[in-house]
Parts: C-alpha cells; sequence; structure tokens
C-alpha cells in the first residue's frame, strides 16, 4: 500500500510539472506620448508576434501558453512608468518584462523602482538607446536589442561624412535620449573633421517652435540632426524649419524614423537620410513574410548594415 500511495504521489507530481500553462511577459511601451505611432504598430505588435510563435510550435514548457498584458510608458512619465510596471508584476503576475521603451522611463523608473527590487527580467526594444543604460546598476536583469547611442553616433557621423556634409546644426528633445545622443554626436563629428554650429534643446508638447527654429537658422549648417521624436517635438522643429526656410534638409536618429516621419512631410524631406537600428541577418529574413502576413503596418527599415539611411 505504501508503495502504491509513493508511486501516485510521483506519477501526480510529473503530471504537473508537464502540465500546460498560461506564461503572462509584460509589455510596456508608450502607447501615448512622442512614439505612440511606432508603438502599437511595431514594436508592441513585434513582440506579441513572436510570442503566438512560440505558443503555436507547443514546444515551450509542455505546451504552455505565452500571452502579452500591456501596460502604458508613456515613454516620459516617470511616475506613470513606475505604477504600469507595479501593476505588470503585482496584479498581473507577468513572469518578464519587454521594455521599456523610452531611455529616462527606462532606466530611473522601471528599471530602478520595479525590475530590480523584483528580481524581474527586461528587456528593451529599439527606444532604450541612451548610453547611460550600458552602466546601470541591473543585477543582471536588463537587456536590450539595440546598440546604445554612443554607437548610432559613431555610425551617423560616419554616413553625414561620407556624403560630403561640413557642417550641422543639432537640436534635441530636452531628456535622456536626447542629451545623450547630441552629446555623443558631436564629440564624434568633431572628431571626424566636422563643425558642429549649434546644440540646442527643444522641449515637447509645444504648439510653436518659431524661437528654437530661428536660434537654429542663425547658426547655420548644411544640415538640421533632429534627435527628437516623430510624434512629438522633433516633427515641429521639422515643420517650423521647411515653413520658414531654415532648412530643407535634415539627419534622424531612430527616434524620428516612422511611417509619420513621410506621411507628415512626404517630397518636402526628400534628400534627407537617417538611421536606425536593423539587420538582415539569415535568422531575420523569414520574418518579413510572416509579418506582412499578420498585420497591416509596414515593418520599420532594417537595413543591411547595423545602421545606414533609410530612403526619404
Amino acid at each position: 500500500m505504501k508503495k502504491l500511495l509513493l508511486a501516485s504521489a510521483a506519477t501526480a507530481l510529473v503530471a504537473g510539472a508537464a502540465q500546460a500553462e498560461d506564461v503572462k511577459l509584460g509589455v510596456i511601451l508608450g502607447f501615448t506620448g512622442p512614439i505612440e505611432s511606432l508603438t502599437p504598430p511595431h514594436m508592441a505588435a513585434g513582440a506579441e508576434l513572436a510570442m503566438e510563435e512560440v505558443t503555436a510550435s507547443g514546444k515551450f514548457m509542455g505546451g504552455s501558453s505565452v500571452t502579452s498584458v500591456r501596460a502604458d510608458s508613456t515613454c516620459v512619465d516617470a511616475a506613470a512608468a513606475t505604477a504600469a510596471a507595479e501593476r505588470l508584476i503585482t496584479a498581473e503576475g507577468v513572469k518578464g518584462i519587454m521594455g521599456a521603451d523610452c531611455s529616462g522611463v527606462t532606466g530611473g523608473a522601471v528599471l530602478a523602482n520595479v525590475a530590480v527590487p523584483n528580481g524581474m527580467v527586461m528587456i528593451s526594444p529599439p527606444s532604450a538607446t541612451s548610453p547611460g543604460l550600458t552602466n546601470a546598476e541591473d543585477n543582471g536583469l536588463f537587456f536590450r536589442t539595440a546598440p546604445s547611442d554612443a554607437r548610432q553616433s559613431a555610425v551617423m557621423s560616419e554616413i553625414l561624412m561620407e556624403g560630403g556634409v561640413k557642417s550641422v546644426a543639432v537640436t534635441y528633445t530636452n531628456n535622456d535620449y536626447g542629451k545623450g545622443m547630441a552629446d555623443a554626436f558631436k564629440a564624434e563629428f568633431e572628431a571626424a573633421g566636422g563643425e558642429v554650429t549649434i546644440v540646442a534643446a527643444h522641449e515637447d508638447g509645444k504648439a510653436d517652435y518659431t524661437a528654437e527654429v530661428g536660434a537654429l537658422a542663425s547658426a547655420g549648417g548644411d544640415v538640421l540632426v533632429v534627435a527628437g521624436y516623430v510624434d512629438q517635438g522633433g516633427a515641429g522643429i521639422v515643420r517650423g524649419a521647411l515653413d520658414t526656410g531654415a532648412f530643407d534638409t535634415f539627419h534622424f536618429p531612430d527616434g524620428m524614423i516612422g511611417s509619420n516621419l513621410t506621411a507628415n512631410f512626404g517630397s518636402d524631406i526628400d534628400g534627407s537620410t537617417g538611421q536606425v537600428p536593423g539587420t538582415d541577418s539569415p535568422p531575420v529574413r523569414p520574418l518579413s513574410p510572416k509579418w506582412s502576413a499578420t498585420s497591416s503596418t509596414s515593418p520599420r527599415p532594417t537595413p543591411a548594415k547595423a545602421m545606414t539611411p533609410p530612403p526619404f
């Protein structure tokens, strides 16, 4: 009888270990805010496509499913991002976090205030690119899929120099992402022999950027580098520069690359350049047709080099 009970208990344990379950992963991104046109159709949908593939394979943890629980980081509001991340862990019971996105809310809010204290692994998509995150105290819990802006700035400098650009004006969104990008780029471009005529911050959420554009125009330059957001102040700067004739050629880092850039400015920015992290390595190539079959949007550019200028 004792052997029978032991055998029954062992069988129950094995059955319990093999039993499929629903594993929740948090997806915390800026569903509202300055990159909201990039978040649902690109970053969130890409992560959720991967979850669907894992679930459909039936090979994960004895056939367990993986489902997404979305939360809004806002991209810029640290308090909102912290609260959203805490909800994912305490109320939703997620086992990992995809996100956050923008550098400021990623490091200073979600990572420091929520992930590290709770021992939660998080991996950020190609938006949390501040060089400061490289050395963040993360207890081995933080990863990201894009190189830091220290690398992006070096590539950006190479693109502009190869294009014959000798002088640039730089405007950046006044946060960790923009400041880190502007500082790193200025150092790289000047080291390569280029001239940076001005480095000026702009605030998001303004209705009028006349003063900022005026200062950039006074400094001059062959190209205006806009280290901002496509759904916020970066777009306002570009519109102001075009309307006043201050600049007609721009260079756009990754925060400006999205469908709304060409939708808003079309042929007005012909001849401009930019870069995003990307690859066409063999493991990635099959994803394009899968994306096209499940999404009504086009994926963000994934150039052959680590970063190359997409056409505008």
